[in-house]
């Protein structure tokens, strides 16, 4: 495919004047276990594997999101594992992640610092599944399938992080329950629960098929995380199986409350720098810009955004750009950064189709930026509202433009004024703190 250079789309749009911008750093009240690595340790101690005979095989879950010190933790439960007589495999709970490939899925744990030597232990990511059975849920017919590598071990746990998922909402969203079906269920399970899902609603799929896995398999249950504002461990604890679906909703609850968000809701241009599975499963956190783009589940009510500009992809997500689709635009750059392989056999498997889509493809920032702001129609840079920020994991610091300054909530202050200039058509702020501006 061959994108337009600059010199095949520079007539086609003015140049328009940009608006100032505050760089702002946003904190709103959180908490912070102190020692998520000692809270895990203990909480292992939990979950019930006093029957197991020593030496007996424990298959602990670890998926694909960037969650704080996931390679620390993860070593902390193997450790704990270890430590009480028992021999801990890491098996990788992340569905068709990593290309659906065994390779893929090692290479995206290397990229969370989660590696046979960081952890200790053998990594079995072999991506064969079985099928347990299968169930009816409403008009469909579910087969559910667990991993053959877990399925082999004595007993099964997962350490994953609760969170709002980012194609729907209810009583269960991104956790323990999601990890152990989808994750474990490794691409095929992955895909039977996105079809079954799609068609019948994602909690009655998750219900179904957890029954059968606690019923089938060896599982002992689960450390749950939540994180804060921040995107650091706010609280952990251990989740027995069977009581997932019980205590997942007020963990949750929690979540909710402490999860990043834009500090405005109403918002004419977001500029998003980077997008990766490593931030969130759609590349970017679908709660955050207020856009799902899936079937059967309508959008998030706020925030409000018209348009979305993605600029790149991180380095951690090896070429996987699922999300890019949730964009208006992105620029050359990040498309050079695809793997469609990776990013296609995510799409397949979810059924989320929409989410690699690619959007127009700018030849560079400036252009892109033109572009985005003709058409907002009736552009003014002093009314429009632009956030721009690093990824929707990272909001603490962000940039908004002037007209948007006066909307800013108690926990957010300016701390520098900056203008946008351009190198060779990329974009690059340049400005002063407010300590340097002073009173």
């Amino acid at each position: 495919m061959e994108l337009p250079e600059r010199s095949d789309v520079d007539h086609l749009i003015d140049p328009q004047p940009l608006p100032g911008f505050a760089r702002v750093r946003y904190e709103p009240r959180t908490e912070r276990l102190d020692d998520p690595v000692g809270a895990a340790r203990e909480a292992l101690d939990g979950l019930d594997l006093d029957d197991l005979p020593a030496g007996a095989t424990v298959a602990v879950g670890v998926g694909s999101r960037g969650i704080d010190r996931i390679d620390e933790v993860a070593a902390a439960v193997v450790d704990r594992i270890a430590e009480r007589g028992f021999d801990p495999v890491v098996v990788p709970a992340m569905g068709s992640h990593g290309g659906a490939t065994p390779e893929g899925q090692r290479e995206v744990l290397e990229a969370l610092g989660v590696t046979e030597e960081t952890v200790d232990a053998p990594i079995d990511a072999r991506m064969a599944a079985v099928e347990l059975a299968t169930v009816s849920v409403g008009d469909v017919d579910l087969p559910v399938y667990f991993s053959e590598g877990a399925l082999a071990a004595d007993a099964v746990l997962v350490v994953n992080r609760v969170k709002a998922h980012t194609n729907f909402t209810g009583p269960i969203e991104s956790g323990l329950a999601k990890m152990t079906v989808v994750g474990l269920g490794k691409q095929r399970g992955a895909k039977s629960f996105h079809s079954a899902a799609i068609a019948e609603g994602y909690v009655e799929t998750l219900t179904a098929a957890l029954d059968v896995i606690e019923r089938e398999t060896p599982m002992v249950g689960g450390i749950a995380l939540v994180e804060n504002f921040e995107e650091e461990i706010g609280h952990l604890e251990a989740v027995p199986a069977g009581s997932f679906l019980d205590r997942e909703p007020e963990l949750l609850e929690r979540a909710y409350e402490e999860m990043p968000t834009l500090p405005v809701e109403d918002v004419d241009l977001l500029v998003v720098d980077e997008i990766g599975k490593e931030i969130s499963g759609a590349g970017m956190d679908t709660n955050v810009i207020g856009r799902y783009r899936v079937l059967n589940a309508p959008d998030p009510e706020t925030p409000d955004i018209d348009l979305i500009y993605v600029r790149g992809l991180t380095a951690a997500t090896k070429g996987n750009g699922n999300g890019i689709g949730l964009a208006d635009l992105t620029r050359r750059a990040a498309i050079d950064g695809l793997d469609l392989k990776k990013t296609y056999a995510n799409a397949l498997t979810s059924g989320s189709l929409s989410k690699s889509k690619l959007p127009v493809v700018a030849p560079d920032d400036e252009f892109a930026l033109r572009t985005a702001l003709a058409a907002l129609g009736g552009y003014d840079p002093d009314t429009v509202r632009i956030v721009w920020i690093r990824n929707t994991q990272d909001l603490g610091e962000l940039r908004v433009s002037d007209a948007v300054v006066n909307d800013l909530p108690e926990a957010a202050s300016v701390v520098g004024r900056e203008t946008v200039g351009f190198d060779d058509g990329e974009a690059e702020f340049r400005g002063e703190s407010m300590d340097d501006i002073g009173p």
